[in-house]
């Protein structure tokens, strides 16, 4: 099984500074951790089925943007 984080930033746009990792934990789940730029973590675990929904949900939002 492959070892790797993926890590995303915010935007050059956004007042502070946020980052989303995602990643495979040990119980074979997609795990998403959220940091703020204040320090905190918000961590949540999906299986593999609501990691498909979540996928298709954004994908579905991001074709919502405009330009």
């Amino acid at each position: 099984m492959a070892n790797y984080n993926i890590i995303f930033n915010s935007t050059d746009n956004s007042e502070l500074y946020s980052s989303v990792e995602c990643f495979l934990n040990q119980h074979k789940e997609i795990a998403i951790v959220i940091e703020s730029s204040y320090g905190g973590k918000e961590a949540v675990s999906l299986d593999k089925s609501t990691a498909i929904k979540l996928a298709k949900t954004l994908r579905s939002e991001i074709n919502k943007i405009e330009g």
